[in-house]
């Protein structure tokens, strides 16, 4: 169902934020909404007004989280790098190590 009106999309982004203040916590999450300009949002997740285009504030809501995802994998791997085990450096092929097929003829 789509959003028709600005109630449905105070519903919606309200819902969505409330999910992800039980994942990531509400001070994380209302921090990350309240960074989204046109979005007034309470202290318990609910959007209390939006003002300007609805579909351009739940992308700049989204922008917001993506932008958690990277932080959240380095924050998940904090135990591997602090073990100090020495990674391998990526190498590039080199023309040699490439192989080539010859044509195949038909005969």
């Amino acid at each position: 169902m789509q959003p028709k009106s600005n109630e449905d999309y105070k519903k919606l982004l309200t819902e969505v934020i409330k999910k992800q203040m039980v994942i990531l916590g509400p001070s994380i999450t209302l921090a990350k909404a309240r960074n989204v300009k046109g979005l007034i949002v309470a202290d318990d997740g609910t959007v209390l007004d939006i003002q300007g285009n609805p579909p351009e504030l739940i992308q700049g809501l989204i922008d917001q989280f993506v932008q958690l995802s990277g932080l959240i994998v380095k924050k998940t791997m904090e135990p591997l790098l602090s073990m100090g085990i020495p990674t391998v450096p990526l190498q590039t092929p080199t023309v040699e190590a490439q192989t080539t097929q010859s044509p195949v003829q038909n005969t």
